[in-house]
């Protein structure tokens, strides 16, 4: 993994829905939407704060996100002789619902409770198989055939683990996790719109109140937390990389009061807006500094 990540960050791989991620030191907070995948540390330590849930994981540990969920990630253990190395691997519920059915893996007892978030050791088998899909990168050649084949297994160990109950009801596609995952998608792309929970519930095919309860449980937060995680996650993004103004950025992800905005943005990242996007340039200025120094 260190031959093929030559500098801090997200690396895109030969092999698609494969990434590999590194850091050299310890990061700030970074506020994003994950998107379901499996992510397996080789090197250092990571925590993922979701509503008020804390998950630290670190070497043959495996993090297992199931829905799109609102989380704030933090590298917690890294050096520059030992940076943080991850494996992360998108999951495709097509991938997951052809597998279990070849398998005959069948969704064995009640549907699992809690966030679509879980923490576990990665048993020997799954570890085999990431570690050969990893080698696979110096052999470009073998990965259009050998690839899939390492996805695959690494799918099947997955059903057949600790996660499995959980992936196999979100493979089946059951009613309550469709109807929240039409709230999520619903949200996703009308988060700037004032949110009406009866027209959510409508979208979601719910009672509002069986909603609330659903939603709740999935992603460890109620829609309006969901939606507000959202937009001032944008408006960070907006602030950082586009150089709009907060008054801007909160009016553009659909904030009508700056003094809100402001308030709810001190709230999620720790610092007003002025401040927080001021010392984020300082470490990405840092980071770029050192990086060229390295080099």
């Amino acid at each position: 993994m260190e031959r093929h990540t030559p500098a801090d960050g997200i690396h895109p791989t030969a092999i698609p829905r494969v990434f590999l991620i590194r850091a050299a030191r310890p990061s700030e907070p970074l506020h994003a939407l994950h998107e379901p995948a499996l992510c397996i540390v080789a090197q250092g330590r990571k925590q993922v704060l979701l509503a008020d849930e804390l998950f630290v994981y670190g070497p043959e540990q495996c993090l297992v996100v199931s829905v799109d969920l609102p989380v704030t990630g933090q590298v917690i253990e890294a050096t520059p002789r030992a940076p943080y190395l991850c494996l992360r691997v998108d999951l495709d519920p097509g991938q997951l619902s052809a597998v279990m059915l070849e398998a005959a893996l069948e969704p064995s007892g009640p549907k699992p409770r809690g966030p679509g978030m879980s923490l576990s050791p990665a048993e020997p088998a799954l570890l085999d198989a990431a570690t050969r899909l990893v080698r696979l990168l110096d052999s470009p050649r073998d990965i259009a055939f050998l690839a899939p084949l390492c996805i695959r297994e690494m799918v099947y160990r997955l059903l057949a683990s600790g996660h499995g109950a959980r992936l196999r009801h979100i493979a089946l596609a059951g009613e309550r996790l469709d109807s929240v995952n039409r709230a999520i998608t619903w949200l996703k792309h009308h988060y700037t719109e004032p949110l009406r929970i009866e027209q959510l519930a409508r979208v979601a095919h719910m009672s509002t109140s069986a909603l609330h309860h659903h939603f709740k449980s999935l992603t460890a937060m109620s829609p309006l937390q969901y939606q507000k995680h959202l937009r001032l996650q944008e408006a960070r993004r907006l602030m950082l990389g586009q150089a709009l103004d907060a008054a801007s950025a909160g009016h553009s992800v659909g904030y009508e009061s700056p003094s809100q905005f402001n308030r709810e943005y001190s709230r999620l990242f720790g610092a007003p807006p002025a401040r927080d996007i001021s010392r984020l340039r300082g470490t990405l200025q840092g980071h770029a500094q050192r990086a060229n120094a390295s080099t």
